[in-house]
């Protein structure tokens, strides 16, 4: 399909969406395609393009819905900061939902990660964060288990490990290395944040350092983009 056909298709869909209320169920691929006269694997390119945006929302087996218009949660990456925090600032609730706590031995890449030897126990804390009760970030941070332990999760623990470190103040905390790309969700993910597999998300992989030079917290996190906005303010040079 060329590129003014594609954006036809891009305005039909935007049409349709914005005709319905928030929950609405959309028709079936199958059906809208037909409807719309494009092959299912050219609608289904231009509607991840609205799932990012957070128009609307697919979940596997069940079908897809239009999503209310809600807050983005916006930051500047100069400062590391939760989630939680975040929503604070524009008065979006968040809540955590199922939390999964391992106890790991570090494997080749965890400990070349994580500056670690083979075998050092860590503690691998995966956790969704949903908004209205829809999931917008897939969070799994790894430590090791002399930093964090299963039993400091077991109480208070609301889905900010970052929060959960600074409010105990020790180890003392000091910067953040982060790598940021876009990734299309593996099975998994996918799976945790109600999506189809392959769509796009914002990933973020980061080392959180103590004052050491150790690394005390090594977290990876996906992101929908229609929920978050990043940006980065620099000097000129």
């Amino acid at each position: 399909m060329g590129q003014h056909p594609f954006r036809r298709l891009q305005a039909d869909l935007a049409k349709l969406i914005g005709s319905l209320p928030a929950e609405s169920r959309l028709p079936s691929e199958p059906e809208l395609a037909q409807r719309l006269g494009v092959s299912r694997a050219t609608l289904r390119e231009a509607m991840r393009a609205f799932e990012g945006q957070g128009l609307i929302r697919r979940r596997q087996g069940v079908g897809t819905f239009v999503v209310g218009k809600v807050p983005v949660i916006e930051s500047g990456l100069e400062v590391l900061e939760s989630i939680e925090t975040l929503a604070q600032r524009i008065n979006l609730p968040v809540n955590m939902g199922e939390l999964q706590v391992q106890q790991v031995p570090a494997d080749e890449e965890y400990a070349a990660n994580m500056q670690v030897s083979p075998g050092t126990p860590l503690t691998r804390v995966s956790r969704v964060i949903y908004t209205d009760s829809r999931p917008i970030a897939f969070l799994v941070d790894t430590l090791p288990a002399d930093v964090l332990s299963e039993a400091e999760l077991e109480s208070g623990f609301t889905g900010s490990v970052l929060d959960l470190l600074l409010r105990r103040g020790e180890p003392e905390l000091v910067q953040s290395r982060t790598d940021i790309r876009a990734t299309g969700a593996t099975q998994e993910v996918a799976r945790a944040l109600q999506i189809q597999r392959d769509d796009v998300l914002l990933h973020f992989v980061a080392r959180l350092y103590s004052a050491a030079g150790s690394v005390v917290d090594y977290s990876v996190s996906y992101f929908l983009p229609g929920y978050f906005r990043f940006h980065v303010v620099r000097k000129v040079g």
